[in-house]
């Protein structure tokens, strides 16, 4: 979270002044990511350039603190996410056969080498073992840091039962922590 510059960060940013966007683009970012690679594992990168951009194109119109700001920043993200599953099902891909997988090019990008750490790549790996619902509320509960009502919202759901889910999901993970032998 930036704190209390947020506000003069925001109006540089609208004022076309890069430090002050990347500023708040360094601190969101691996939060969406982590978000993103949960609910759209193999397009996660895609998606938040995309989210950046719309971001961008609203960033005069957007009112409100940091908080909102996170919450403007990942509904975006979501609706992404939703135009990316619809563009998906009307346009189906096939894999290329032909490609060995020598062949294939292979360089991660820059945000993926920092997001190497273990910890959270196998933390990651868990949250994306629990059922979609309890996945995309811990995310956006604990990694985004997005209070009850906002998800809420975001998700078209009453605050019970965020409340109920993110319950639900971390007793979930607990378990599978358990079955792993790690106590917590």
């Amino acid at each position: 979270m930036v704190g209390e510059e947020f506000a003069a960060l925001l109006e540089a940013a609208r004022d076309n002044d890069e430090e002050a966007f990347s500023v708040l683009w360094r601190d969101a970012n691996p939060a969406l990511l982590r978000y993103l690679r949960v609910v759209a594992p193999d397009h996660a990168e895609d998606v938040a350039a995309e989210t950046w951009v719309q971001v961008l194109r609203g960033l005069r119109t957007f009112t409100g603190d940091e908080s909102s700001w996170r919450a403007w920043l990942f509904t975006t993200a979501r609706r992404r996410v939703l135009d990316q599953v619809r563009h998906r099902n009307r346009h189906p891909t096939e894999p290329l056969d032909d490609i060995s997988a020598g062949e294939v090019p292979r360089a991660p990008g820059a945000e993926q080498i920092a997001m190497d750490n273990i910890a959270t790549e196998g933390a990651i790996a868990l949250v994306s073992r629990l059922p979609e619902q309890q996945a995309e509320v811990i995310m956006l509960r604990v990694v985004a840091g997005l209070d009850t009502d906002v998800v809420a919202e975001m998700l078209g759901r009453s605050p019970g039962a965020v409340r109920v889910a993110a319950h639900r999901g971390l007793k979930r993970l607990a378990t599978l922590l358990s079955g792993a032998g790690v106590t917590l």
